[in-house]
């Protein structure tokens, strides 16, 4: 068992990458295949990302067409991108969708800004995860012996500076996407 500071740095950024993917889904008024990153389809038996069961373009500014490879799928595409949060409502066409992308009102705005939150609070928790695991970590190693009470402490308040710099850079990121989303 040993302790890696770079190996607790590493998935606290995987954290926040994983923030940055799931933002980049949540427009700010135009159309953008990122937007629907997010979907997970229940196909095959199996629940799959979106983009493993079907395609999707920007056919113009207000408008995502996506086009399912397989006919037995759509009605499961069309109910997770329905179900999905993020207020759009398709258009079934055979095997292909069409996704009007409703205008931005003040409504709309303060919904996303909650999505966004949401988002960041599950990278706060994938964060304290990755705490907690640090420090277990270091009781188990001072519990067996292999360092010191003095050390283990040292190392403990490393990981929770740690810890706080990343929910601080979270904190940023929300609060830059929030004002993205709220500007007109």
């Amino acid at each position: 068992m040993s302790y890696s500071k770079q190996d607790l740095e590493r998935r606290m950024e995987g954290a926040l990458a994983s923030l940055a993917t799931e933002f980049s889904g949540l427009r700010t008024g135009r159309a953008s295949v990122n937007l629907l990153d997010s979907i997970n389809v229940p196909a095959y038996g199996s629940v799959a990302p979106l983009s493993q069961v079907a395609s999707v373009t920007v056919t113009d500014t207000r408008m995502l067409s996506v086009n399912v490879w397989d006919k037995s799928v759509v009605g499961a595409v069309d109910r997770a991108i329905r179900e999905s949060g993020l207020g759009l409502n398709p258009i079934m066409d055979g095997q292909t969708l069409r996704i009007p992308i409703p205008a931005l009102n003040e409504e709309r705005r303060v919904e996303l800004t909650k999505i966004a939150g949401k988002y960041a609070e599950a990278a706060r928790i994938a964060v304290r995860n990755v705490r907690r695991d640090g420090m277990d970590t270091l009781k188990k190693m001072e519990k067996a012996g292999e360092i010191s009470e003095d050390a283990a402490r040292g190392l403990a308040e490393e990981v929770q500076k740690l810890t706080d710099a990343f929910v601080h850079r979270v904190d940023e990121a929300v609060k830059a996407k929030e004002a993205e989303i709220m500007q007109v």
